[in-house]
């Protein structure tokens, strides 16, 4: 039986847009594996969007922050603004000298992402949690034309010889306030982009009208290596 975003009380704020994409559960939501019948990794890996924001993430800040999350097996960006791919494909971005992000990983459906939020409790040491999942969307754009279809939309040079992997930037993208953090997936380039979700549904049509220059569009997660 096929399933749908309707079944899950988790949805994304761009699930209406979903409704011709093949979905497949991820935890306890769902997330598109496919917008179409084709093979989409070459879309991926010349121009393609994919949704994320059913995949959990959530933050942290004080400065007890780093050692909590290094005696749970975190390695962390040795400065801020940069992120850090971890062993299980999740990541955590450094947005200031005391705040981190955790991006959870397809691998294990963020399970170890989730948890983190689940077993955080305040015991008076400076380690605050930021929930995430409600505030803020999270977008892949994929393939070679990335730094491109920002150029269209953002003031920051994205490029990889300006931004290189693991380089995070906090800024504007049309007009919204965006996190970007270059993290490619294995050979395929990658831009990971959290905004608000408020924002989500305007700012996913920004990004294909840009793309449309370099034949982009949306993709599931099976193009992804």
């Amino acid at each position: 039986m096929s399933i749908g975003a309707e079944h899950f009380s988790e949805r994304s704020p761009l699930y209406r847009l979903h409704a011709e994409a093949r979905l497949g559960r991820i935890g306890d939501s769902c997330i598109a594996t496919a917008h179409g019948d084709q093979d989409e990794r070459v879309t991926a890996a010349r121009c393609a969007l994919l949704d994320l924001s059913n995949l959990p993430r959530v933050g942290f800040r004080g400065v007890a922050s780093a050692a909590c999350l290094q005696a749970q097996g975190f390695v962390l960006p040795g400065a801020p603004n940069q992120a850090l791919a971890q062993a299980d494909g999740s990541a955590v971005l450094r947005l200031s000298q005391n705040e981190y992000l955790l991006l959870g990983s397809l691998l294990d459906a963020g399970a170890r992402v989730r948890q983190q939020e689940q077993d955080w409790q305040f015991d008076g040491s400076p380690n605050y949690l930021l929930p995430r999942q409600d505030s803020h969307a999270w977008l892949l754009l994929s393939g070679r034309h990335g730094s491109e279809v920002m150029a269209k939309l953002c003031g920051v040079d994205l490029r990889a010889e300006a931004f290189p992997p693991g380089s995070v930037a906090q800024t504007s993208a049309a007009r919204v306030n965006v996190i970007v953090a270059n993290l490619p997936q294995g050979e395929l380039p990658g831009l990971h982009i959290l905004c608000d979700r408020a924002s989500a549904h305007y700012f996913w049509g920004a990004l294909l009208d840009a793309m449309q220059e370099f034949d982009g569009h949306p993709v599931g997660i099976d193009a992804l290596p």
